[in-house]
């Protein structure tokens, strides 16, 4: 059933495409409603309005608070129009239909992003009538069309033109159901707003208010399909936030998870680092005063997992780094057995036109490098109060994010041997390195590259033995980093017939003294941080 517009209400914060959208109802014979600014602007731009106050008999009140808030307004948007008794209530209290509601909400989110928010300045930008008419209007969607979004404006007004000023049904069930996500959203992040006010960790009930973001080629396999969705109100550096540069294959689910994965790990670092990224876990990590030179020993560190990888870096990509990392084969990688050397995601904070040009040479498999800009990492904008989720079938699991990294006013040096400056730089990396690896985690680290890891094992004993077989000869004098405490000490005996020289691990073990005694025996430096980096 098509509904003809008649009379329309506009009420509307973001202004963004309004004249033009309301010069057209108008043009189209439309009487138009308007409140406050909303009618200032419409005026201002030729467009004739009627005033809600002269619509509802009483003028906006207590700070514009209320103005739409009245049977005239949600009379006209609730009533029935094939229902007798509505009808008559409606005639007789001289309430006449509205049959299009343009609102857009208070800028809430907007608000409470900026750091300087008082309490004061959230709560009065909790909208309160422009919810009430997208419900009222949504739930009457029969009879009335609800437009909340200037993105929707073309396809109501190519609706109008077809269909000789009316909007058909099909058209009005889609924006209703936008409406209902955009009020839920709204409620969502005013509950959670107030809710880490109060330092309300876990609330008891919890609504998440996503965008988004883009529908993907599929999920993890190509039976599963897969969209991404953004948080709106985060300011984080992250792969959310970044910005895909065209002339890309278009990113994949895993893609995006393994990208997250190796951008985590390079925001850890302040000096310049590079991170290679396969399936969930870096293979390769390095940080050093040039960040070409940093690549480079990351890549080196394991190239035949670097291949169809993802490169992370947390420095501006120029013509020099794109140049090294487009030779990453041909110059060095070759001796170290690669198969030839392709990346699926560059991310770094900016890449340079120049740099850009010379990546989208990089080809193979019939794809092209997809590139990820993410602005300058700024260490500040980490949001605490953001959670890990993890979903399991019937529910999902919440914890805070684990943002502990290295803290050297909390190391403790158990063993008779101190690790040296050089050393304990290197367990530094080791550390950070093992906190983004699938737990049971073993990494080494020498001269500030990540030469071995051992993921995701069922017992922390192989994890040690593939990443010491991984490292060969590089495991003379590396540090080596555990996610968790030694149950035994059977890692350290492994690591001293590799030669490895020092170890970091969180300590707590009821057979710490067992584990230190050994690495005591063997002149191995040990330190422990007093946390664990379990990641599941």
């Amino acid at each position: 059933m098509d509904v003809k517009i008649k009379r329309a209400l506009i009420s509307v914060s973001d202004k963004s495409g309004l004249a033009a959208f309301a010069k057209t109802l108008g043009d189209m014979g439309v009487t138009i409603i308007s409140t406050g600014g909303t009618a200032k602007a419409l005026t201002e731009a030729g467009v004739a309005v009627v005033s809600v106050d002269s619509v509802t008999g009483f003028p906006e009140m207590m700070d514009g608070r209320v103005k739409t808030l009245h049977p005239k307004i949600h009379g006209g948007l609730l009533g029935l129009r094939d229902k007798a008794e509505h009808l008559e209530a409606m005639a007789a209290h001289g309430i006449e239909p509205i049959d299009l509601v343009c609102v857009n909400l208070y800028p809430f989110e907007k608000t409470v992003a900026k750091p300087d928010c008082s309490l004061e300045e959230a709560i009065e930008n909790i909208d309160i009538g422009g919810p009430s008419m997208v419900r009222s209007a949504a739930k009457n969607h029969k009879y009335v069309t609800i437009v909340t979004d200037p993105a929707q404006y073309d396809s109501v007004l190519a609706e109008m033109k077809q269909k000789n000023g009316a909007v058909g049904l099909e058209l009005r069930k889609d924006l209703a159901r936008a409406a209902y996500a955009l009020t839920a959203s709204y409620d969502a992040a005013i509950s959670h707003y107030l809710s880490c006010r109060a330092g309300d960790l876990f609330p008891s009930r919890l609504s998440v208010a996503m965008l988004k973001d883009q529908e993907l080629r599929y999920g993890e396999n190509p039976h599963q399909r897969g969209a991404f969705y953004r948080l709106p109100g985060s300011r984080e550096v992250s792969v959310g936030s970044a910005k895909l540069l065209p002339g890309g294959t278009p990113i994949s689910f895993n893609n995006l998870m393994d990208a997250n994965a190796a951008f985590e790990l390079v925001k850890e670092f302040d000096e310049p680092a590079a991170v290679v990224v396969k399936h969930m876990n870096p293979c390769g990590c390095s940080v050093d005063a040039d960040i070409c030179k940093a690549y480079e020993k990351a890549y080196l560190g394991d190239v035949v997992s670097a291949f169809g990888g993802i490169v992370a870096l947390n420095r501006t990509v120029d013509k020099t780094l794109a140049t090294t990392i487009m030779e990453s084969y041909g110059l060095f990688g070759k001796a170290k057995g690669a198969a030839g050397f392709f990346a699926e995601v560059i991310i770094a904070p900016a890449f340079d036109a120049d740099a850009v040009e010379v990546l989208r040479t990089l080809k193979a498999w019939g794809q092209r490098v997809r590139l990820l800009e993410t602005g300058p990492i700024d260490r500040k904008t980490i949001d605490s109060r953001e959670y890990d989720v993890r979903c399991l079938v019937g529910g999902v699991l919440l914890q805070q994010r684990d943002l502990v990294g290295w803290e050297p006013e909390t190391l403790t040096f158990p063993t008779q041997a101190k690790p040296t400056a050089a050393q304990l730089e290197d367990l530094r990396i080791a550390w950070l390195c093992a906190k983004h690896v699938k737990s049971n985690t073993i990494t080494l680290v020498k001269d500030r590259t990540l030469v071995g890891v051992g993921a995701g094992q069922m017992n922390r004993v192989e994890s040690g033995k593939i990443a010491m077989g991984q490292a060969g000869e590089s495991a003379k004098g590396a540090a080596m980093g555990s996610d968790a405490f030694f149950p035994f000490p059977d890692n350290v005996e492994n690591a001293a017939q590799a030669g490895i020289a020092c170890v970091v691990q969180p300590g707590g073990s009821k057979k710490d003294d067992e584990v230190i005694a050994c690495a005591d025996k063997y002149g191995i430096a040990m330190v422990f941080t007093g946390k664990r980096h379990f990641y599941h």
